[in-house]
C-alpha cells in the first residue's frame, strides 16, 4: 500500500470516525510520517515471532499493549473517541482486544489510535513544514526505544529518516491540494 493509499483509505476512514476538529493537514502529515518511521515496509508486527504471532508492537504505527494502547484508551482526552472508534469497528474497548485487533483492522484502527495519541498532547501539532517541530512532537509522544537507547550515530540516522519520511508525507498531502 502506498502512502497516498494509506491517506485516502485507512487514514481517511479513521478521521471520519473522529471529530472534524481532529482533521487537518498537519495531523495527516504527522500520522503519515509516523507510520513511515515506525514501519517503513508496512509491517504489522514489530518482531514476528512466528506466522500469526506478533511481538511487542503491532500495526503500522507500532502500538504496544502497555504503552500507546493503554495510554490512548485511558487518557481523558482520547478515551471517548476510542470508544466510538471501537464501536464502529466492532472491537471490544479493552487494552487486549484493541492490541489483538491492530494487525487485522486494515489499518483504520491503527490510524485512529495514532491520531488520538497525538491528540492527547497538550501542545498543538507543529505547523505544516516544521520538520524539526514534528520530530520533537513524535519523540515526545511515541518515545521510540531505538532513539532513547541508540547511540549518537543511530539517533542521527533516525533523525535523517524522519526528515525523509516527513517530506514524503508532506508531498502526499500537498499533492492532493494541487
Amino acid at each position: 500500500m502506498t502512502l497516498n493509499e494509506i491517506r485516502l483509505g485507512p487514514l481517511a476512514q479513521a478521521l471520519a470516525l473522529l471529530p472534524a476538529r481532529m482533521k487537518s493537514d498537519a495531523a495527516e502529515i504527522q500520522v503519515l510520517a509516523t507510520t513511515l518511521q515506525e514501519s517503513p515496509n508496512r509491517e504489522q508486527c514489530q518482531l514476528p515471532i512466528r506466522p500469526g504471532k506478533c511481538g511487542p508492537a503491532r500495526g503500522i504505527a507500532q502500538f504496544e499493549l502497555g504503552g500507546g494502547v493503554r495510554g490512548v484508551l485511558n487518557h481523558p482526552a482520547s478515551r471517548p473517541h476510542v470508544l466510538t472508534v471501537c464501536a464502529a469497528l466492532g472491537v471490544e474497548p479493552t487494552e487486549q482486544a484493541i492490541f489483538d485487533a491492530l494487525p487485522t483492522q486494515d489499518d483504520v484502527l491503527d490510524c485512529a489510535l495514532a491520531r488520538l495519541l497525538y491528540w492527547t498532547d497538550s501542545r498543538p501539532l507543529p505547523a505544516v513544514g516544521d520538520v524539526a517541530g514534528a520530530w520533537e512532537y513524535y519523540l515526545r509522544n511515541w518515545r521510540p526505544g531505538a532513539y532513547s537507547r541508540g547511540t549518537a550515530e543511530q539517533r542521527g540516522q533516525l533523525r535523517k529518516k524522519w526528515t525523509v519520511n516527513y517530506a514524503m508525507a508532506l508531498d502526499v498531502v500537498r499533492g492532493a491540494q494541487a
